[in-house]
């Protein structure tokens, strides 16, 4: 017997190629970007959303990401136009792997700010179980809000930026 069911994805978004390549010239402060070797690694980078290794070449670089999809979609993100610093690599990579595992940085506590079309914060929420259940029941909770069109993954610690996640699409798994 085959059984189709639906399942719903959420995929994390890391930095977009095309703005990688400006950030690794100049950051969205305006600053030429000074990369350096990571001696010790863990840094989270937002390029391929995994921690850096010991030994690679990394930037720490300002990123506006609400600027960037306003700049996009001809929107005014207002007062909510901010930046924050984000670790990338230092030259392109290959970007994720998508196994569909646990959510990138998903070790510790974070914040899943929700935002409106036009860049404006509609609410947020700590996800406080570092689980990719916990991920999943912050996100679905989110995406029920119909007002919401992405949300933001934030560490708590320091408010930085780590990944966008957009309304999720709903895909028919086969089974049987």
């Amino acid at each position: 017997m085959t059984t189709t069911t639906a399942a719903t994805v959420y995929i994390a978004r890391p930095i977009a190629p095309e703005a990688l390549a400006e950030l690794r010239a100049t950051d969205d402060a305006g600053r030429p970007v000074t990369p350096f070797t990571d001696e010790e690694g863990g840094a989270p980078l937002r390029c391929c959303l995994r921690r850096s290794m010991p030994g690679e070449r990394i930037a720490l670089v300002s990123y506006a990401p609400l600027r960037r999809r306003a700049a996009a979609t001809g929107t005014d993100p207002g007062a909510y136009d901010e930046q924050g610093p984000v670790f990338v690599h230092a030259d392109p990579c290959p970007g994720p792997d998508r196994d569909g595992g646990a959510p990138p940085f998903a070790n510790a506590h974070r914040t899943v700010r929700r935002y409106s079309a036009d860049g404006r914060i509609l609410g947020g929420r700590l996800v406080g179980d570092p689980t990719p259940e916990a991920f999943a029941r912050a996100f679905r909770e989110a995406f029920d809000d119909p007002a919401v069109e992405f949300v933001h993954v934030r560490a708590v610690e320091y408010g930085c930026y780590l990944y966008e996640v957009a309304r999720p699409v709903t895909r028919q798994v086969t089974a049987g």
